[in-house]
């Protein structure tokens, strides 16, 4: 009986490297966001150079750069999940323990670590979502500038929260 325990604890054991594949498959999305971060910015950029078109610019690439980093936004936040679930359930990535430039952003030692920053990733993501849409938006009465303070409070509000228990 104790055999087939052992057997059953280690099979157990190793099914944590199914975790293997949410880390590649965060990886390769993460580049493929960061791909499609740099084209969202540089094709209307290269429009731009060629035409000289002021509407391009003030319009098309400013609405594309806030694309972009939305897209790289959430791309860092696949790489952070890739890195917290592979150094959490498979193994410490030793190149970066023996880096002294380790960004503290991939210090993950527990879930809590790992669902802290990736919150604050979210965060972000919503605040340019937000910015990006208050853009895009057609100003027509005073009550759609008192709706567009609100969010801006409700996420300064989101900001304090998140960066308080890093205060106190």
């Amino acid at each position: 009986m104790k055999k087939l325990e052992l057997l059953f604890e280690s099979l157990l054991w190793k099914s944590r490297l199914l975790v293997l594949l949410a880390v590649v498959s965060s990886i390769v999305g993460s580049f493929a966001l960061f791909i499609a971060g740099l084209f969202e910015v540089m094709f209307p950029l290269i429009k731009f150079v060629k035409t000289l078109d002021y509407e391009i610019l003030s319009k098309k690439l400013v609405a594309s750069a806030i694309a972009s980093i939305d897209m790289f936004l959430i791309a860092t936040f696949l790489m952070i999940f890739a890195f917290g679930l592979y150094e959490l359930f498979i193994s410490k990535i030793d190149p970066a323990q023996d880096d002294p430039d380790r960004s503290k952003v991939f210090y993950i030692t527990n879930l809590e670590d790992l669902k802290t920053k990736l919150g604050r990733v979210v965060i972000m993501v919503i605040i340019v979502t937000f910015f990006k849409q208050a853009m895009e938006i057609d100003y027509e009465t005073p009550l759609d500038i008192l709706y567009l303070g609100a969010g801006a409070f409700g996420i300064a509000l989101a900001l304090y929260f998140t960066h308080k228990e890093d205060h106190d």
